[in-house]
């Protein structure tokens, strides 16, 4: 993955950006290729914060890259295949990977993101007959399905799991691009279906950059769903060659890690 570009922020987002905390944090997007045609993962960083409660809400990524399990085998990462090709993995914050070991799916290796559902026919019913999702694969006895806006697009995969979903306190989102002149009908086909909107049609500052507007939206499960104006975000989501250069500067001038030694604390866990 590549970092295509980084951002920092002296306060917390109006939108919950970066879930519900009020101080500096940053955001780092990577991809393997620009945001106007790829999967990007959007990764929020809330300073003085060391940990979060995961849930069991996100269940994975799976990259098709026979490269990507490669590069795990080389730099030793734990890997579990859980069949045939299919290797399972974490990040260093406890989120699934599935690395799948076939020649590299083009133009994008993401194939789909799994999150975990409670009553499957309740979110395809959301996802797809409100949010216009395409259904590419249903399984009655699976408890799961495939959906998508786009066959070259990276996919959203739902699961059913027992019980009440339990999102954590890390607070992620799906997001959308849409045409700027979409998102008012968006908002008002939720309130018509009377569907939870987290936040109303907003203008998102981002310093030195273009203003977005973005809808934030709840699934049956309270999953967040943030569609986003196109015509500001195609400005913001450009590729910034200093993007690395500012993800490393941040990062050696968070002497978190240092002055709480030295002061005997931990970072507080959220």
């Amino acid at each position: 993955l590549q970092v295509l570009r980084h951002e920092e922020f002296e306060e917390g987002c109006k939108a919950a950006c970066n879930g519900p905390y009020d101080g500096k944090w940053s955001k780092t997007m990577v991809g393997f290729g620009p945001e106007d045609d790829h999967f990007v993962a959007e990764l929020t960083y809330n300073y003085g914060i060391g940990e979060y409660r995961l849930g069991n809400d996100f269940l994975g990524i799976t990259v098709v890259s026979s490269k990507a399990v490669s590069n795990a085998k080389k730099m030793g990462w734990p890997l579990k295949e859980v069949t045939s090709g299919v290797f399972e993995t974490e990040a260093p914050g406890g989120y699934k990977f599935y690395l799948e070991d076939k020649e590299q799916l083009k133009p994008d290796p993401v194939w789909k993101v799994t999150l975990a559902v409670s009553d499957l026919q309740k979110s395809v019913s959301y996802w797809s007959g409100l949010l216009g999702m395409k259904i590419f694969e249903k399984d009655e006895e699976k408890q799961r399905a495939l959906l998508g806006y786009a066959d070259n697009q990276c996919k959203l995969e739902l699961k059913a799991v027992e019980g009440a979903v339990d999102h954590g306190t890390a607070f992620g989102r799906i997001a959308f691009s849409c045409a700027k002149e979409e998102l008012p009908g968006i908002e008002a086909l939720m309130k018509k279906e009377n569907q939870k909107i987290l936040t109303p049609l907003v203008s998102l500052d981002t310093p030195g950059k273009a203003t977005v507007q973005v809808v934030i939206l709840a699934d049956p499960d309270g999953h967040e769903i943030c569609f986003v104006g196109d015509e500001a975000f195609r400005e913001l989501s450009r590729v910034d060659p200093n993007g690395e250069k500012l993800l490393d500067d941040a990062m050696a001038a968070d002497n978190s890690d240092k002055w709480f030694a030295e002061h005997n604390r931990k970072k507080i866990s959220a």
